[in-house]
């Protein structure tokens, strides 16, 4: 089943956020090589494609776990809420629709 992983940034987290990037990357793309990500990315803090400076206010990841269980353990581990981007993980069942 897919679950959705939405994070929160705390304040003014650009700096540390580009400097944990790589390793919060890394993870995403074993996930992703193992055919399990539907939908990755970060929520930009204003109306732009690049925000630069202004930063980002969290993330969203959809992607697929065995339980919901799994899902939190993963985000849990996440380099982003390690590091203090994050101040707040939600985690919850998605059920993709196809149109």
């Amino acid at each position: 089943m897919y679950y959705a992983i939405m994070s929160e940034d705390v304040e003014n987290s650009l700096e540390l956020r580009m400097k944990t990037r790589p390793k919060h990357i890394e993870r995403l793309k074993k996930l992703n090589e193992e055919g399990r990500v539907l939908l990755v990315g970060p929520h930009p803090a204003i109306d732009s494609e690049d925000p630069g400076e202004a930063g980002f206010t969290g993330s969203l990841i959809v992607a697929e776990f065995d339980s919901l269980e799994e899902a939190k353990a993963w985000a849990d581990a996440d380099p982003y809420l390690e590091a203090g981007v994050y101040q707040k993980v939600v985690v919850k069942p998605f059920k993709k629709v196809d149109l």
